[in-house]
């Protein structure tokens, strides 16, 4: 009897050392401390992401239009890099990223008023504030850059840059604070790991209202509007791809096995949508084109993006597969049908895979992965419950609405302020001389 309640004893007190092993750790997490290898890990992730918009996006878009429109195309790059990246500074990252209310956030970090050497924010426990700040930077100033694509070969580059200003805060920065700065959809359990909503959707949507408000291109289906260099468009595509670690793994704010498993999914989803968009078009079309398996690439990476730090490996090829079939869909039947001109697929590709990838997490999303302190314990369709996929699909109407709206007012504005559309002369004539002075030599 005595030997047996001993052995009680003994079973107890381990139980409670392993309850103690457990629990330690996860209050030391909860501890916000600034972290050397989370720090170093981010600053790369930083750069990672601002090399997909310069010049990642820059090749990828100019390799795609024709040459007379090359260089307005990289301007618009260049042009969101550095307005957004000021603006951002200023006062978007305060708004998206500080306070408590529901829709939009504080002005306490107004010109990052008090982020000093320690300052860490409550969003990322381990890393210095302001470098938070700057990698979310990175991911507006993309954002922005790639709704261009939609209007390419037609809008002003004024128009555009003031769009940029205005968009960025009616769209951008209240949709950042919903999902990501403790707004109402991340209240309510809505989950985007690195932008399924705040990015791609947001793109995808704002390029498709915009490509519908301004109007097709001269000559739209009826003259040879063949890329002018897909050799440039597939070295952006492999400066995108790699900028999506960072982009993806980086979104899990610290180096560790969450930012692996989010790469390794990134990965396979884009080898995934690559090979799916190439084997379609090569079956329909009985050639598979060097712009049919970038796109591909790209779809798969977009539609990744929101479940990749939630997901397996396999559950990448799954969503990259389909992101391959359905955008491929959408980019040319439904485009066809419906005649809209989306120049480079802004919506097709973006927008239709970040809807995907956002309702794909309530699908695969795993428990293991997607338990946190900040991210409760979420079991996907495959662990038994729907729960987390209508939550997600109320992300995706909320921000489908609000961005179609905004972007439609933010149009309207800069429209009648000066006008939305180069003049039939400066499209024929090429963006690139009519609107800059320059032009690639013949």
């Amino acid at each position: 009897m005595r030997v047996s309640q001993f052995a009680v004893l003994a079973r107890l007190a381990a139980f409670g050392s392993g309850l103690l092993a457990i629990s330690t750790p996860a209050l030391a997490q909860d501890a916000p401390k600034i972290d050397a290898a989370d720090t170093a890990f981010m600053i790369i992730a930083t750069a990672l992401v601002l090399m997909m918009t310069l010049p990642g996006l820059a090749l990828f878009y100019s390799g795609m239009v024709r040459r007379k429109n090359v260089l307005a195309v990289m301007a618009q790059s260049v042009a969101a890099t550095g307005i957004v990246s000021i603006l951002w500074a200023l006062i978007g990252y305060s708004l998206a990223f500080t306070g408590d209310g529901a829709y939009i956030g504080s002005f306490s970090r107004v010109m990052l008023l008090g982020i000093d050497l320690e300052s860490i924010s409550p969003f990322a426990k381990t890393i210095p504030e302001i470098l938070f700040m700057v990698y979310q930077m990175t991911f507006a100033v993309i954002t922005c850059a790639l709704v261009g694509g939609a209007v390419a070969d037609r809008m002003k580059f004024s128009a555009f840059v003031l769009f940029c200003v205005l968009w960025l805060f009616v769209v951008y920065v209240p949709s950042a604070h919903w999902v990501w700065g403790g707004g109402f959809l991340g209240a309510m359990g809505v989950l985007d790991f690195a932008g399924g909503i705040v990015v791609h959707i947001n793109a995808g949507i704002a390029g498709l209202v915009a490509a519908l408000v301004i109007g097709n291109r001269q000559g739209y289906g009826r003259e040879n509007m063949a890329p002018f260099d897909l050799s440039l468009a597939v070295v952006g595509t492999g400066l995108l791809w790699v900028g999506w670690f960072g982009f993806n793994g980086g979104s899990a704010l610290g180096s560790g096995s969450r930012a692996v498993f989010a790469i390794v999914a990134t990965h396979l989803a884009a080898c995934a949508g690559a090979c799916v968009w190439s084997a379609i078009e090569w079956a329909h079309r009985g050639k598979p084109s060097v712009l049919g398996m970038i796109s591909g690439a790209v779809a798969g990476l977009g539609t990744i993006t929101p479940a990749s730090g939630f997901v397996l490996p396999w559950h990448g090829i799954v969503i990259g597969a389909v992101a391959g079939a359905v955008c491929y869909f959408f980019c040319t039947t439904v485009k066809q049908k419906y005649r809209y001109d989306d120049s480079l697929d802004v919506f097709g590709v973006h927008g239709v895979g970040g809807i995907m990838g956002t309702l794909a997490v309530g699908i695969f999303a795993t428990s293991f992965l997607s338990a946190t302190p900040d991210a409760p314990g979420v079991a996907g369709l495959l662990e038994g419950g729907f729960r987390q996929l209508g939550i997600q699909a109320v992300g995706v109407v909320a921000s489908i609405l609000w961005c179609a709206a905004g972007t439609w007012v933010c149009l309207k504005i800069v429209g009648a302020l000066g006008g939305l559309r180069a003049s039939s002369e400066q499209e024929r004539e090429g963006l690139d001389l009519a609107l800059h002075g320059e032009a690639l030599h013949q």
